[in-house]
């Protein structure tokens, strides 16, 4: 057992300190030992440190805050929790593999199943269950949550600040009494309702209706009165003597009992993983609501298929606490929508039931990196300007105050998603940018790219931007030629791709994109064998991206390119991921696209063989998917003959 204190690591045995050494610049907040007998730490210092006896091996940095929690993560790596909100898969060798933001507040603690499952518990009231770094569940509770652990048998024990541990299952037999479960949704509720404000005031401390009978003190005064769960306004009307109703008090900037999205408050905000290396998506839902009219709007709006209605019906259910929900069975199966009900479909479709059915494709909608740790790009771009204006022939190029100023209001508006639809940017923000980007030295670009990956992804931004762009003057291309000259500096080559991958969520960049498409699949080509899992993984995007768009431009010679790129990937890749996303383009583009007898010629069903006899269920699923399509035109050409 090895017990801490302040930042010096302390090696016990038979309740003796028999060793200690200074180990971090803050306080020590976790340890655990890895299944080789080595240590890792984590630290308000921001940092977690592996080590072999006393001597540090290797130092993590990454998180902008206090490392408070760390578990293994069995033949992958070493999980870490922090109080900046996120929770981050590591490899041994520093490597970060995985990043799950989802939280929105401290993170305390994490730990890992050997199904594959990762849960967090946080001050936000929750613990939240993850699987390939997306959140499929979360699971709320009336106070803090310190801790969460799995159980042999996966289930999950969580300690609150109510004083209460509770055990969460999937097992039916295992579920607590009908009574229990009514209680402690009562408890819920009156937590929620206790943390509930009006106007900027608490609900519960709200005088009620008996505060009406005093009279007002003065024409116009008001006051704020609690009617059930509400706060409703009345003002004094002194010539009438009485009391008139004004109306409901909007919750204040203080309220954050109700999720808020686009600047709209629900009952529930959910985060629904789709699969396929889909980001997650947001999805609104008040309790008031049908749940299956809120399932066809949302699939319009995400441009998603409607087969999926009853899934995400379920989904809403299950995690509304909606249990008695009586679904009709008539609007099941979604996968061959022989019962489910599609708008504009004829009312008999089960003729349609002899057509196959595909797992994961085609792949319908682009796939972007909308994740950024904005602090830490902000701190490296002052690290790096720092340095800049320290050296006396480079400190021309440095930013001014008043650049680093303008800097810092562009990442502000980068994070409030909420107003995207009514935020912009000045001309002089992206000129900034592209200043940094062409006069800085190509070694501290990167942080650059980042934020200009993240622009492109705002509607106002990504059309500043696109005014700038023009064959003597190309950012994005200049931008790819210095990330690509020298592949071993993987930071620009990483963020450049993203970069790149991002410009699919407009489409105004298309006409763009498939312009230099054959050059800037060229300059990433070698991505495709990169030891970096995440160079491969935003390439394998790119492609995938350039799939979709290309079987939407009907380009043959274009989708002949993206189909090499993705069988390449598919035979080289030993990444689970980037080989997935590979073989959702091949057969994305044999389904929908131009070029499905060349793919016959490259020996295409060799491939799909191999992924089928995967171990990995997604890439076995997508391999099935593709065999099919090998058969379908098998049996076409002996029909044809």
């Amino acid at each position: 057992m090895i017990p801490f204190h302040g930042s010096t690591l302390r090696r016990w045995r038979d309740g003796r300190s028999i060793e200690s050494w200074q180990a971090h610049d803050g306080p020590i907040q976790a340890v655990i030992k890895l299944p080789s007998g080595e240590l890792v730490t984590g630290s308000s210092d921001q940092t977690l440190k592996l080590w072999r006896g006393k001597t540090c091996a290797h130092t993590f940095t990454g998180h902008t805050d206090t490392v408070r929690g760390l578990a293994v993560m069995p033949d992958l790596g070493i999980l870490s929790a922090s109080h900046d909100g996120s929770i981050r898969l590591w490899a041994v060798t520093g490597q970060v593999l995985m990043e799950m933001v989802g939280h929105s507040s401290i993170v305390y603690s994490v730990d890992s199943h050997a199904s594959g499952l990762v849960v967090s518990s946080s001050e936000d009231c929750s613990a939240k269950i993850w699987k390939d770094g997306a959140c499929v569940q979360s699971l709320e509770h009336p106070g803090c949550v310190w801790d969460a652990k799995f159980l042999e048998d996966g289930d999950i024990v969580t300690a609150c600040s109510d004083g209460v541990v509770r055990i969460w299952t999937t097992q039916q037999d295992k579920i607590a009494d009908p009574l229990d479960l009514e209680s402690f949704s009562l408890q819920l509720s009156a937590y929620k309702l206790s943390r509930k404000r009006v106007g900027g005031l608490k609900l519960e401390d709200l005088p009620g209706l008996e505060a009406l009978r005093a009279p007002g003190t003065s024409d116009g005064q008001t006051k704020v009165i609690r009617e059930g769960d509400n706060g409703v306004a009345y003002t004094w009307n002194m010539r009438e003597q009485k009391w008139d109703k004004i109306g409901e008090v909007v919750d204040g900037p203080e309220d954050t009992s109700r999720p808020v999205l686009d600047g709209v408050q629900y009952d529930y905000v959910f985060d629904v993983d789709i699969g396929d290396g889909e980001p997650i998506r947001k999805l609104p839902y008040n309790r008031s609501d049908n749940p299956y009219d809120v399932a066809d709007k949302w699939l319009l709006k995400e441009n998603l298929p409607l087969s999926y209605r009853q899934q995400i019906v379920e989904f809403i259910l299950a995690n509304s606490g909606q249990k008695d929900f009586t679904l009709n069975s008539s609007f099941r199966d979604p996968y061959t929508g022989a019962n489910a009900y599609i708008p504009g479909e004829a009312s008999h479709v089960a003729a349609k039931s002899m057509k196959p059915t595909f797992k994961h494709i085609p792949k319908k909608g682009m796939l972007v990196f909308d994740v950024a740790q904005f602090d830490g790009i902000l701190k490296k771009v002052t690290e790096f300007n720092g340095s800049l204006l320290s050296d006396q022939e480079k400190k021309n190029v440095g930013l001014t105050d008043l650049e680093v100023s303008r800097l810092g209001a562009i990442v502000k508006v980068l994070k409030d998603t909420s107003h995207y639809h009514t935020s912009k940017f000045a001309d002089a923000d992206i000129v900034l940018l592209l200043k940094m980007l062409r006069s800085w030295p190509s070694a501290m670009i990167f942080p650059v790219i980042d934020i200009m990956r993240m622009v492109v992804l705002h509607p106002d931004g990504a059309a500043t931007l696109l005014k700038h762009i023009n064959d003597e003057n190309d950012i994005h291309m200049e931008i790819i030629k210095k990330a690509t000259v020298d592949p071993s500096a993987t930071a620009n080559l990483l963020t450049s791709i993203r970069a790149v991958a991002n410009l699919f969520k407009s489409s105004a960049y298309y006409s763009w994109l498939q312009k230099h498409r054959s050059e800037i699949l060229d300059a990433y080509s070698s991505c495709s064998s990169s030891s970096n899992k995440n160079v491969q993984l935003s390439y394998s995007t790119l492609v995938l991206n350039y799939a979709i768009l290309l079987i939407e431009k009907k380009d043959q010679e274009g989708q002949s390119q993206v189909l090499s790129a993705a069988l390449e990937i598919a035979e080289e890749s030993l990444e689970v991921d980037p080989k997935f996303r590979a073989l959702v383009a091949i057969g994305t583009l044999m389904l929908d696209g131009l070029v499905k007898q060349i793919a016959l010629e490259f020996d295409v069903e060799s491939i799909a063989k191999a992924a089928k006899a995967s171990k990995e269920a997604k890439i076995a699923e997508v391999g099935a998917d593709i065999e099919i399509l090998i058969r379908q035109r098998e049996s076409e050409h002996f029909h044809s003959t």
